[in-house]
């Protein structure tokens, strides 16, 4: 027993669940399954093993009958523990049925239409591999990682570059996942086919975005700098795995330092609402950066941040107060449906008159773009929404689907006709104005939205809510003022 928790062997039926609960509490915690299965005869458990999970709780689940070989590594700097144990899965006495008997919903992701044979040479042809998931594919599909690990791996030494994400998962939040190792077994097997004699460089990098999900958005591509693996191929060869994980902690502590992490998940929606709106406008504005250069805000959103942790750890009680005050402050913002924006320029009655003069000047304008705007971003994205429940996959598809239907359906194909039937210089105009229309359309939906958003803050029934959250805002930004001044 290990902590009381982990017996030595396990039996179960196929396709059943186990819940593995370690008792005993450590630093940290990693599942590992000996790859391939079953094991080849001559190979110890340990010779090629995969990490299946590090969290506390691992849950167990199998297609196929047989013998499988796990291991548990508990870290802790006084009582470390390493156990290793079996799970027999047997087959069904009553064989499952093979008919439908539920329907659930579905939940793709990219890496399973590299398996498509025709999407897949492609993709792969592009030099993107699948990456599985259990969360998204199964148990039994990340044994596949391995001929993704290899190909990998020979990319390294044929000296081209390999580009990952190492969390092996993603969330729509602005904090830094753990890190899975599998990214420095890679660079590890590739540095050890060539005797260790060639140096393997790790480059930290990130990517910041102004929005997850909004088009027209900034993107920033940071790097830092080069984390070379010759020093450590020593330690590598006695120790290899504390030596990964010794890595693996100095690469994610250099792109924490480069990203904006929020660390404190109990307020991230008061710290994110604090630092995107006015308070982080007015911060940005105060401490000499600018806000609407993302490079620039980036650093300051990293100060805003790390001094609003700093401030509820020394301040718990008034900060508290504060973050409830900015949750009554989202709230009456969403039940009136307006931004934070407006309390910034307070916009009198003349405002949405103005807007809704300048819609109706470009009205005739925007019908004329709507239709292939319709086409190539807003129908697609319907579907997906109804197809994928993820939100961080839509990107992902609406790329796939660009390329090869709507562009060539609402671009490329009307051109062509044009070009036939009508002359170049028709098929030009409209490749050209093909794009503006996009932006066009994107820009008069934005001052719609605005003039909506004006039209409910200058609102006569409104205006009580209106003046009861402006006092609450400034009294929420008075008070973070004092206790940052405080720090």
């Amino acid at each position: 027993m290990v902590g009381l928790g982990i017996d030595n062997t396990y039996t179960i039926e196929r396709m059943r669940t186990l819940i593995l609960h370690p008792e005993y509490e450590g630093e940290a915690y990693e599942w590992w399954i000996a790859y391939p299965h079953p094991l080849p005869e001559g190979m110890g458990v340990e010779d090629n093993e995969t990490l299946l999970s590090t969290e506390r709780d691992l849950i167990f689940c199998q297609a196929e009958a047989g013998t499988y070989h796990l291991r548990l590594e508990i870290h802790d700097e006084y009582n470390p523990i390493n156990h290793s144990f079996t799970i027999v899965v047997f087959d069904e006495e009553v064989a499952y049925s093979p008919y439908i008997s539920r329907v659930f919903e579905y939940n793709p992701a990219p890496g399973q239409f590299v398996n498509v044979e025709i999407a897949g040479k492609f993709l792969r042809k592009l030099g993107l591999l699948p990456a599985y998931r259990m969360s998204h594919e199964g148990y039994a599909a990340i044994n596949k990682n391995r001929e993704t690990f290899d190909a990998a791996g020979q990319a390294l030494c044929d000296g081209e570059t390999l580009m990952l994400f190492p969390e092996a998962d993603h969330q729509d939040k602005r904090w830094l996942g753990n890190f899975k190792i599998g990214y420095l077994r890679i660079a590890f097997e590739a540095a050890e086919k060539f005797n260790f004699e060639r140096d393997v460089m790790i480059l930290p990098s990130c990517n910041h975005y102004s929005n997850y999900f909004h088009a027209r958005t900034d993107m920033l591509i940071k790097f830092g700098q080069p984390i070379s693996l010759k020093p450590y191929y020593e330690q590598y060869k006695e120790s290899p795995r504390e030596t990964m994980i010794q890595i693996n902690q100095i690469v994610r502590d250099k792109i924490q330092e480069m990203m904006l992490h929020i660390d404190d998940l109990n307020h991230y929606e008061q710290i994110d609402f604090l630092r995107d709106n006015g308070y982080g406008r007015k911060y940005a504005i105060e401490h000499g950066f600018k806000f609407r250069y993302l490079p620039s805000r980036l650093i300051s959103d990293q100060k805003l941040v790390s001094a609003l942790e700093r401030a509820y750890k020394q301040h718990p009680e008034q900060m508290e107060q504060s973050y409830s005050d900015t949750s009554r402050l989202i709230e009456g913002q969403r039940e009136l449906k307006i931004r934070d924006w407006l309390f910034i320029h307070n916009p009198g009655i003349e405002a949405p008159l103005l807007r809704g003069l300048g819609l109706l000047l470009l009205l005739p304008l925007f019908l004329v773009s709507a239709l292939p705007t319709l086409l190539l971003f807003v129908i697609p994205k319907i579907f997906l929404k109804k197809l994928i429940k993820d939100q961080m996959f839509y990107s992902s598809f609406n790329v796939g689907v660009s390329v090869f239907v709507s562009v060539p359906l609402c671009h490329l194909l009307p051109s062509a006709l044009l070009w036939i039937f009508a002359g170049h210089w028709w098929a030009l105009g409209y490749f050209v104005a093909f794009p503006l229309m996009f932006i066009l359309a994107w820009n008069f939906i934005r001052m719609f939205l605005k003039f909506v958003g004006s039209c409910r803050f200058v609102a006569p029934k409104n205006k009580a809510k209106i003046t009861e959250l402006s006092k609450l805002r400034k009294s929420v930004f008075d008070r973070l003022d004092k206790i940052i001044e405080q720090l």
